[in-house]
């Protein structure tokens, strides 16, 4: 892969990677434990703040995956490994590259496994 497509997914990565750590900080509050005061809240107000508190949480689990294969992407830039498949070491195409730049595998890996 030429040095120039490299930067330009460098600097994909890097953005997305600034936009998921800036959403971190802005929804922790929507994690937080729900208060259970049942003379301000009633039961279905509190059955929606629970639910709204695990759809946080697991948005927040997803953000931190998608982080952590933003991370591993770069490393592998940074190996010269790049744009590789992990699986059969055949070059990924670029337009899922364009897609997802932290892809790992070819389209026909990801359909085998």
């Amino acid at each position: 892969m030429e040095q120039d497509q490299l930067n330009i997914f460098r600097q994909a990565l890097l953005s997305l990677k600034a936009e998921l750590l800036q959403l971190r900080g802005e929804n922790k509050d929507a994690a937080e434990t729900v208060t259970l005061d049942q003379s301000m809240v009633g039961r279905l107000s509190r059955m929606d703040a629970m639910q709204g508190q695990q759809m946080a949480k697991e948005t927040m689990r997803r953000r931190e995956i998608q982080l952590q294969k933003i991370d591993a992407a770069l490393r592998r830039m940074d190996r010269g490994e790049f744009g590789n498949c992990l699986v059969c070491e055949e070059e990924i195409l670029l337009a899922r590259l364009e897609f997802d730049p932290a892809s790992t595998r070819c389209i026909a890996c990801m359909e085998d496994g």
